[in-house]
């Protein structure tokens, strides 16, 4: 988007809050229920735990500058013994973005960056495609998901790069759409700005995130990456899970902390509380400011639209106005009032953050169940019943929503993994097929010969390794990890010698990957 509609957009939005805040208190729950929204919470949360499977959970509901609850429910592993408390550790996945965009701001305000700066005056060695976008790019830009690039996760998963790599090679990626004109979710750009804290500050990102944030905060049991995290040694930590075959799993835990400031922060129910608070007081701790007014308003103003196909399906339930995203936030609106919020999701984990900044309500909520998106559910519960308006049933419409796109996924999925009706056999034996193949973004695919079978690897993340049956002609069906993921066709592609000169993969990228001796 460009920035002077960026700027009159903003003034369009800008007495949103405020109206809504003059509307919305006078409906608002009266004073003195607080303990009736708890009960009528806990009654919720139990129910819905039940109705979409999801082994443990813990929340935070903070309003105004009271702490209404802290709670944890369910057990932190299948089949252990140990149950969710207030203290439990999870992952916070990518609600570390408002914290990463903070941080910026807090530098911003100590003069030691500008939201404008040009991105490469910090990383000089920063290049994307086009000379002129590079040297265009902002800081604030890292921020805004609207930076022109596709989404480049396959780079962090592979789980075998630097974040130095994985920067080195956003200059090969080829543009999605022109800078500040579109949107596409991109974690890469975040671990960019932590970067670029980093090297402002002169510490690094999770040492600053814990001398000017968490340590403020009094937040004691929040660590900054995966690393730390474990290095604790701390045992009340929650197991990640996933439905793998109708069966609800227990995985391993992936750590992002190769691109930490865009989603490697670990905390428990009661430090998140004290991070609502702190955001629902504008960015103040016992009276003190950690961020200015401006800064403050800066994180929450709009800066890019989301198109209906970049937002979440939750709006063909809530049916908002307008979608946009702030810095590290995704903006609506809901019954008329401002929201803002945030979901986290790793494989087997989930998060969400929700602010009625007007209303002084905010909700934090963890789950360990890949995609339970009960936690949209509990976050319109929570503001349903600060708002005192009827509350609509979001366990059922949610599940119905969720489980009907689960269905069509299902479907089409099914389909895709059928054989041709007809099945040709390869033309070229198995063990003419080893080798390794290369892409200059995605990197190295090993093929290897297992026997009479053929085992295919991208990196080092076992997500990303598996067998490869036979499917027709040249092409093979490739079963990755655990089966948690359907399975992909690779199709070894041959030159006019007929001699296997490439390895074409959809799913990952269509001009495929070139054999190498």
């Amino acid at each position: 988007m460009h920035r002077t509609t960026v700027r009159l957009f903003v003034a369009l939005l800008a007495g949103i809050p405020a109206a809504a805040s003059g509307q919305g208190r006078s409906n608002a729950a009266p004073a003195g229920t607080d303990a009736a929204i708890v009960r009528e919470l806990d009654a919720f949360i139990r129910q819905g735990m039940k109705d979409w499977e999801v082994p443990g959970l813990s929340i935070a509901v903070v309003h105004r500058d009271s702490v209404l609850l802290t709670r944890g429910y369910g057990v932190r592993r299948l089949g252990a013994p140990g149950a969710v408390n207030e203290q439990t550790l999870f992952g916070i996945m990518s609600t570390t973005k408002a914290m990463t965009s903070l941080a910026v701001a807090m530098l911003v305000d100590d003069g030691r960056l500008d939201w404008n700066d040009p991105v490469t005056k910090w990383v000089p060695e920063f290049q994307l495609p086009d000379p002129y976008v590079t040297r265009d790019v902002r800081v604030v830009d890292l921020l805004t998901h609207n930076i022109g690039l596709p989404n480049a996760d396959l780079l962090w998963s592979r789980g075998d790069l630097g974040a130095d790599e994985i920067f080195r090679r956003m200059r090969l990626l080829t543009p999605a759409y022109p800078l500040r004109g579109g949107f596409v979710y991109h974690n890469v750009m975040y671990g960019l700005a932590g970067e670029i804290v980093a090297r402002a500050s002169g510490m690094r990102y999770g040492d600053f995130l814990r001398q000017r944030i968490f340590g403020p905060l009094g937040m004691t049991r929040t660590y900054p990456s995966y690393e730390r995290m474990a290095a604790a040694g701390d045992s009340n930590l929650s197991s990640p899970h996933f439905r793998i075959h109708d069966s609800i799993r227990p995985i391993e835990d992936e750590s992002v902390d190769a691109l930490a400031s865009a989603g490697a922060v670990w905390s428990n129910a009661t430090d998140m509380a004290t991070w609502v608070r702190f955001l629902l007081d504008s960015a103040r701790v016992g009276g003190r400011r950690l961020l200015s007014d401006s800064g403050y308003r800066m994180l929450f103003a709009p800066h890019a639209l989301i198109p209906a196909d970049e937002f979440y399906p939750t709006s063909e339930l809530t049916r908002p106005h307008w979608t946009t995203y702030g810095l590290g936030w995704f903006e609506q609106d809901y019954r008329g009032h401002f929201v803002a919020f945030h979901t986290g999701s790793l494989d087997g984990r989930t998060a969400i953050i929700g602010l009625l900044p007007d209303e002084g309500v905010g909700v934090y909520v963890f789950g360990n169940l890949d995609h339970a998106e009960f936690r949209h559910a509990v976050m319109l519960k929570v503001f349903d019943l600060f708002l005192g308006r009827p509350s609509r049933d979001w366990n059922r419409e949610l599940l119905a929503l969720y489980g009907a796109r689960r269905a069509r996924q299902d479907s089409a999925e099914a389909a895709a993994s059928l054989p041709p009706a007809s099945v040709a056999p390869a033309t070229l034996p198995v063990a003419s097929l080893a080798g390794r193949y290369v892409h200059p973004i995605w990197g190295d695919v090993v093929v290897e010969l297992e026997g009479d079978a053929l085992i295919f690897h991208l990196g080092t993340s076992p997500r990303l390794r598996g067998p490869m049956a036979h499917w027709n002609l040249d092409t093979y069906q490739i079963t990755l990890g655990d089966e948690r993921t359907a399975p992909i066709l690779a199709q070894f592609v041959l030159d006019p010698t007929g001699q296997v000169e490439a390895l074409r993969i959809p799913d990952f990228d269509e001009a495929g990957f070139r054999r190498v001796p």
